[in-house]
């Protein structure tokens, strides 16, 4: 116990003569070891780096989970290092309602069949965001987070160790130059009783004894240098890794835009699919995708959203009643004739602008006739206005009876 006291009070000691010393550089009255530019400019560096990695490090958090309360729960769950329990994402939250809802209003119905078919994309989107936050996560969160935690906590420490040898090195300096100035006081005027030291023996020289405390502070002096010296070393060898760590986070930085680039094209990929299905846009649309898009020029090619440039052509087969550009695939609407019962009237709910010549442009609320064809997609109808007719989509009419 007594060996604890005696170390607490040396501690205590030590910290108030750095407390001073650092309060006497801040107000001009002490000298301050300076470091030389290159250090300066590591330190520097080494705060930028840390700061920008916080930020970029949040606003990533905040991207991949906008909900503070659930980065909250999961930061506590990261702490308590237990798993972070599966969290439904909003697209698959959102696909669960609209399939529920299709099946109050009837999953035959156009509105429900269109309800089913968006709600099974949103789940798909809803499983790739979940994918893309997993990987985004591993690959460039976590070393963030690492460098944070790890490496920076690191050099953080080995500058306050290197700041501590600095006032000891700096007060150390100071009590060498007044020991000097009192050695030379009292060799320009010998006086013992006022110039010795309180405990040292009445019989040397007060110029004798000043000699002692130069040299001691000398002494004391290149010990400090030493051990200042080597802690610089070793804080510079860390701060130069800050290079390395900047390799590390562009290669993570790449890692990121991958994985992004990814859920993207999936999601693009998810939609095109859904449109076709809704039949809002025809096969042109799908054919000229690429060349459409804007991006399409400077964007490299992605697999996920490629298409293929040749569609292959199923071999449709004969189908009596149906004229052969039906069965191609293809509807000539000069060869439709409408069949001898089956046709109904149905009001046009949108506006629908044709694709191409197949199909039978729609006004809001007009009266139209449609019936359907033997090996149709149930999605469309053949739709008469006057002597125009052509291919229309179920999801814009309200059939009447």
């Amino acid at each position: 116990m007594e060996f604890n006291v005696k170390k607490l009070a040396s501690d205590a000691g030590v910290f108030f003569s750095r407390a001073m010393q650092f309060t006497e550089e801040k107000l001009g009255q002490a000298e301050k070891t300076e470091l030389d530019a290159h250090f300066e400019n590591l330190l520097a560096r080494a705060d930028c780096t840390k700061n920008w990695t916080e930020k970029i490090l949040r606003q990533t958090e905040v991207l991949l989970q906008p909900n503070p309360s659930a980065r909250v729960e999961e930061f506590l769950y990261e702490k308590l290092d237990r798993k972070v329990p599966s969290r439904v994402t909003n697209g698959e939250l959102l696909a669960q309602y609209m399939t529920e809802a299709a099946n109050d209003f009837g999953p035959g119905t156009p509105y429900g069949k269109t309800l089913i078919k968006v709600g099974e994309t949103q789940r798909r989107l809803g499983a790739a965001e979940r994918e893309f936050i997993r990987s985004a996560s591993i690959s460039f969160l976590t070393p963030l987070r690492n460098f944070l935690e790890g490496d920076w906590r690191t050099i953080s420490k080995e500058r306050r160790i290197l700041q501590n040898r600095r006032l000891d090195l700096d007060a150390c300096k100071a009590r060498l130059k007044k020991a000097k100035a009192a050695e030379a006081k009292a060799a320009a005027v010998p006086d013992f009783q006022e110039t010795r030291p309180r405990n040292y023996v009445l019989s040397a020289s007060a110029s004798a004894l000043w000699s002692d405390e130069v040299e001691k502070a000398e002494h004391e002096l290149r010990l400090t240098q030493t051990e200042f010296d080597r802690q610089a070393e070793v804080t510079r060898l860390l701060l130069e890794g800050i290079s390395s760590t900047h390799v590390n986070h562009l290669r993570c930085l790449h890692e990121f835009v991958e994985s992004q680039t990814n859920y993207y094209a999936q999601c693009y990929q998810f939609m095109l699919d859904l449109q076709k299905q809704l039949g809002r846009f025809s096969g042109t649309f799908v054919g000229n995708a690429e060349s459409a898009s804007p991006a399409a020029a400077t964007s490299p090619p992605v697999a996920a959203a490629t298409l293929p440039a040749v569609p292959t052509i199923p071999v449709v087969p004969t189908i009596v009643g149906v004229p052969n550009s039906m069965a191609e695939g293809v509807l000539n609407p000069n060869e439709v004739k409408p069949p001898a019962s089956g046709t109904r009237r149905a009001r046009v709910l949108y506006d629908y602008e044709a694709a191409d010549s197949t199909e039978l442009a729609l006004l809001a609320d007009e009266m139209i006739t449609v019936y359907s064809l033997p090996g149709m997609d149930p999605d469309w109808l053949i739709g008469e206005r006057g002597n125009q007719k052509g291919k229309v989509p179920v999801t814009y009419l309200e059939l009447l009876s």
